[in-house]
C-alpha cells in the first residue's frame, strides 16, 4: 500500500495549536460585539476537547491542576444539588454546568497551548470593538447607558474586565520583537474596555478600581522608576477627573445618583431606586439567611421567602422583582447557605492563590499570565458586590473559559 509523503502527512499539534488560538482570539475578540458572542470561542475549545479521546497526550498534571479543577467541580456539584432539591429540573442545571464544561477545555490549552498573541490581540480587540459600540450607542445614538447585546451592568463590567486583562499583558508585549506596536494595543485596548464600562453606567464595577491597581502595582510596581510611578499615579487621578467632569461620560450623573438614591432610602421617602431596591433585597435576604443558615432557600424558596417578607411588610416589594439579592456574596448564602457560600469563595480564592505565586516572576510572559489569572476573580469579586454576576450566561461562561485559559497557559509554562 503507498504511503504518503512525509509533507502531507498532518501535525496534529500544529493544527491543534492553530485550533486553539483561535478559539481563544473568538473568546474575547467578539465576546460583547455579537449576540452571545462569548459563548462561540467556548464552544470551539469545548468541542476541540474530544481530540483528547483519540490522541491522549501526556498532560502532566500536578496538585494546583486539580486544585483548579476541584473549585470547579464542587461548585458545579452544589449547584446542580441545590437545583434538586429545590425542584427546578434540570433547567437549574444550566449555569453551574458550565464550570464542568471548562475542565475539559482546559486540558485541551494544555495539552495545545494556543499562541499568546492571539490571547492577548483578542483581549484588545474585544475591548476596543466594546468601547468603540459604546461610545457610539451614548455619543451618537443618545442612549442614556450604553448596553450592547446583553444586560448593561453585564456589558459594562465586562467591557471593564476586558480593558484591565490588557493590561495584564503588558508585560507580554514588552518583551515581544515587535514591542511598541503590541504596547500601543494593549493600552488603546484599555482605555478603551475601560470607557465601554463608563459609557454603560455601570457603577458597581468602578468601586473596586483601586484593588485592580493593587494588582497590576503588585505585579509590575516595583520594577517601574519612581518618576514613571508618579506619573502613572498623576494620570490615573487627573484622568478619573477628566472623566467625571465631562458631562458625555454621564459618570457625574450616575454617582449623583447614587448620593441621592441612598438619602432618598434613608429618608424614607422612596425605597424603589436602584440603590434603594438593593439595601431592600440585601435586608430581606438577611432575614431569610438567618432562618435557614446551613443550606438554604433554593431558587424558588428565596422568591416565595421574599415574597412573604414583602407581605408581611418586612421588606418593600420592590425586593420581589428580582430573582437574586444583586449581590453574588449574599445571593449566595440566602440560597445555598453556608456551603453555597463557601464554594463560591473557593472558584474565586482558589485560582487567586495559585496564580498569585508567580505574580513577580522573572518570565515577564509567565507574570503577565499571572496577573491576569489574579486580576480576573478580583473584577468578578467587585462586580459580585452590586449584581449577582455568576446567575447570567455572560458572567458564568466569560469567567469560567476566561479562567481555564489563563490557567492551561499558565500551567505549561511552570512545567
Amino acid at each position: 500500500m503507498p504511503t504518503l509523503p512525509h509533507y502531507a502527512t498532518v501535525n496534529t499539534q500544529v493544527v491543534m495549536r492553530a485550533y486553539t488560538s483561535l478559539a481563544v482570539f473568538l473568546l474575547c475578540a467578539i465576546a460583547l460585539i455579537v449576540p452571545s458572542g462569548y459563548s462561540l470561542g467556548a464552544v470551539m475549545l469545548l468541542l476541540g476537547s474530544v481530540v483528547l479521546l483519540f490522541k491522549q497526550p501526556v498532560l502532566g498534571l500536578k496538585r494546583q491542576d486539580y486544585l483548579l479543577v476541584a473549585a470547579l467541580v464542587t461548585y458545579t456539584f452544589i449547584g446542580v444539588l441545590t437545583a434538586l432539591l429545590d425542584g427546578q429540573g434540570t433547567r437549574g442545571f444550566d449555569e453551574p454546568i458550565r464550570f464542568l464544561l471548562a475542565v475539559p477545555a482546559m486540558l485541551l490549552v494544555m495539552a495545545y497551548p494556543p499562541r499568546l498573541g492571539w490571547l492577548w490581540s483578542g483581549l484588545a480587540i474585544g475591548a476596543i470593538g466594546a468601547g468603540s459600540w459604546a461610545g457610539w450607542q451614548k455619543l451618537v445614538e443618545g442612549a442614556w447607558r450604553a448596553t450592547g447585546f446583553t444586560y448593561v451592568i453585564q456589558f459594562g463590567n465586562l467591557s471593564m474586565l476586558l480593558g484591565i486583562l490588557c493590561l495584564a499583558g503588558l508585560g507580554w508585549a514588552m518583551v515581544q520583537p515587535h514591542r511598541t506596536g503590541w504596547v500601543a494595543l494593549l493600552l488603546i485596548g484599555a482605555v478603551a474596555g475601560m470607557l465601554g464600562s463608563l459609557f454603560s453606567g455601570s457603577r458597581g464595577g468602578w468601586i473596586g478600581l483601586p484593588f485592580v491597581l493593587l494588582v497590576l502595582y503588585r505585579g509590575y510596581g516595583y520594577q517601574l522608576p519612581q518618576q514613571l510611578k508618579i506619573g502613572a499615579l498623576l494620570v490615573v487621578v487627573l484622568g478619573g477627573l477628566l472623566v467625571y467632569l465631562l458631562p458625555q461620560t454621564g459618570v457625574q450623573l450616575r454617582v449623583q445618583e447614587a448620593f441621592n438614591d441612598v438619602a432618598l432610602y434613608v429618608s424614607g421617602e422612596n425605597a424603589a431606586t436602584s440603590v434603594g431596591a438593593r439595601f431592600e433585597m440585601w435586608k430581606g435576604a438577611y432575614y431569610l439567611i438567618v432562618e435557614k443558615p446551613f443550606f438554604g432557600w433554593g431558587e424558588n424558596g428565596y422568591q416565595e421567602g421574599m415574597q412573604a417578607l414583602a407581605n408581611n411588610g418586612m421588606v418593600d416589594q420592590v425586593a420581589t422583582h428580582y430573582s437574586h439579592a444583586h449581590n453574588e456574596f449574599i445571593d449566595a448564602f440566602a440560597k445555598r447557605g453556608l456551603v453555597g457560600l463557601a464554594v463560591l469563595l473557593a472558584l474565586y480564592l482558589v485560582p487567586m492563590r495559585l496564580f498569585a505565586r508567580q505574580i513577580t516572576a522573572a518570565n515577564l510572559e509567565l507574570r503577565s499570565l499571572a496577573v491576569a489569572g489574579v486580576l480576573l476573580p478580583v473584577a468578578f469579586i467587585d462586580f459580585g458586590f452590586s449584581q449577582a454576576f455568576l446567575t447570567h450566561n455572560s458572567g458564568v461562561m466569560m469567567y469560567s473559559f476566561l479562567l481555564v485559559v489563563l490557567w492551561g497557559c499558565f500551567a505549561v509554562r511552570t512545567r
